[in-house]
């Protein structure tokens, strides 16, 4: 005997396949897990933040801690770091919340990185503020006082 139900005769076994399953609504199909009913509140997005900041109905901490954990996409030259704008008062760096804001301002083909809100602050040079969505209509002017700032309440927050 060949063991479990091989034929002796060197033949091909026939193979019983199981009927695929319907799912039922809801059920993701995986293990007996079901679709919340109450899916948790995703954090608002950067964008989002911004406006509500721009129109007053959130506070500069409550915009800074959406800020620190959301994507930042700035222009890129040849080499690394930030791209400054020195035409004015004093020099800025352009950011923005999302690929498409970046752009509408830098055009289809321009380069660009992507680092998080907390990267910036970190990052930044001394002296220099920057501006968020610089095309948009919530632009956000930040000068090197209010970074300053910034960098501030994040250590507050960090070390107490």
């Amino acid at each position: 005997m060949y063991g479990y139900g091989q034929p002796m005769d060197g033949g091909a076994a026939q193979q019983q396949y199981a009927q695929p399953q319907q799912q039922m609504p809801g059920d993701l199909g995986g293990y007996g897990q079901q679709a919340p009913l109450y899916p948790e509140p995703s954090p608002p997005s950067l964008a989002d933040a911004v406006r509500a900041f721009t129109t007053g109905q959130v506070t500069a901490e409550d915009f800074q801690q959406v800020f620190a954990t959301s994507k930042v996409y700035c222009p890129r030259g040849d080499n690394p770091g930030f791209l400054a704008l020195h035409n004015t008062q004093q020099p800025v760096i352009p950011m923005f919340t999302s690929l498409k804001e970046l752009r509408r301002y830098a055009g289809k083909e321009s380069k660009y990185f992507v680092i998080t809100g907390a990267e910036v602050i970190d990052l930044l040079p001394t002296g220099y503020g920057f501006v968020l969505d610089m095309e948009g209509e919530h632009r956000m002017v930040f000068d090197a006082k209010a970074v300053e700032q910034m960098v501030e309440f994040a250590m507050r927050r960090m070390y107490g």
